[in-house]
């Protein structure tokens, strides 16, 4: 007889925090970056999409959401963005330097339906993108045990703390429910900036 699987614990037996930091993230993108791999490019561009959009990762990627060329209005500068889970879609600005990243990533992948592929030319797996992330946190020296959401996690904490309002960030990250947004307010120590602990 089979044993059976072993049940995984609570998260937060495995880690204190569900987000990554800025500057987590930013070892993130320099350990894609500084990899010899043959798609540093792709793999950064894929980093760079997921925390700035607040993707989750079949968001990304993967046959039924992934991000596809077709999704592009290059002329409007936009993307559109199909959201998993019962989040509402909707579409998002493109910075400069994704423009840049997306149309060279295109330029080595022109017969591709879908952005991020595997070697083959077929889209990326989901597994593909958490083995991948396992292998920059592990390059980047994090001393956090990252998973793919922690990405979209990051998003939300990093736009919480740039000071912008719930309304935006949910409707940033298709919330449905804005107390899915509210737990971002949470995360922001700059709410108690403000205390004075006299000479204590």
């Amino acid at each position: 007889m089979r044993p059976p699987p072993p049940t995984r614990l609570p998260n937060k037996h495995y880690r204190s925090r569900e987000y990554l930091t800025p500057s987590e993230v930013r070892s993130l993108l320099d350990a894609a970056l500084d990899r010899k791999a043959r798609y540093a490019h792709r793999d950064y561009t894929l980093m760079l999409m997921m925390f700035r959009h607040g993707l989750r990762v079949g968001e990304a990627v993967g046959a039924k959401c992934g991000l596809r060329w077709d999704a592009l209005m290059w002329a409007e500068r936009q993307i559109f963005i199909t959201r998993e889970k019962g989040s509402d879609s909707g579409v998002h600005p493109l910075r400069d330097d994704e423009l840049v990243l997306l149309k060279e990533l295109r330029e080595m992948l022109p017969d591709s339906k879908y952005i991020f592929v595997s070697e083959r030319g077929e889209v990326m797996s989901t597994d593909a993108v958490r083995k991948l992330l396992g292998r920059l946190a592990a390059q980047a020296g994090l001393d956090i045990k990252v998973h793919c959401h922690m990405m979209r996690h990051a998003c939300g904490y990093y736009l919480v703390n740039q000071g912008y309002n719930t309304r935006e960030i949910q409707d940033f990250l298709g919330h449905r429910d804005i107390k899915h947004t509210e737990k971002y307010t949470k995360l922001n120590a700059r709410r108690f900036l403000n205390f004075d602990w006299g000479d204590l």
